[in-house]
């Protein structure tokens, strides 16, 4: 008798962005592990503090309702720091803040507030250059 071989179904484009949003969202968890961890190094904690934050801020540096450019910072620049916070840490450290993200997720995400003023900020002051530019 032959053994009928289960094809897999490719993922759906949907299934692949989803799939693709867990492991965004689990890395942001092992680097908030990472911020705390004693051995990561300091250019490290910042870096990762930065991604972190911005990421868990309740506003984002380009409002999702623009058309477009809206989505760049979730889409692009996010994945992009996280890359790179990703190679500037040991990988044991790594490795043991994943492992850590996986067994002690936070029970609800955190807000960063901090990030969300400091983007409020950028905004007030890129409308006040607007403001004195035009007038």
């Amino acid at each position: 008798m032959e053994q009928e071989k289960i094809k897999e179904s490719p993922l759906t484009l949907n299934q692949r962005l989803r799939q693709w949003a867990r492991k965004l969202k689990h890395e942001i968890i092992a680097l908030s592990f990472v911020m705390k961890h004693p051995e990561t190094p300091l250019y490290a904690k910042v870096l990762a503090t930065i991604i972190v934050g911005y990421a868990l801020s309740p506003i984002d540096l380009i409002p999702d309702f623009v058309p477009i450019l809206g989505y760049v910072d979730d889409v692009i620049l996010l994945p992009l720091g996280i890359a790179l916070v990703i190679r500037m840490i040991p990988a044991s450290i790594l490795a043991s803040c994943r492992e850590k993200a996986k067994t002690n997720p936070p029970a609800t995400k955190p807000k960063f507030w901090v990030a969300a003023y400091v983007i409020v900020m950028l905004w007030l002051m890129v409308l006040y250059s607007l403001y004195k530019w035009f007038k």
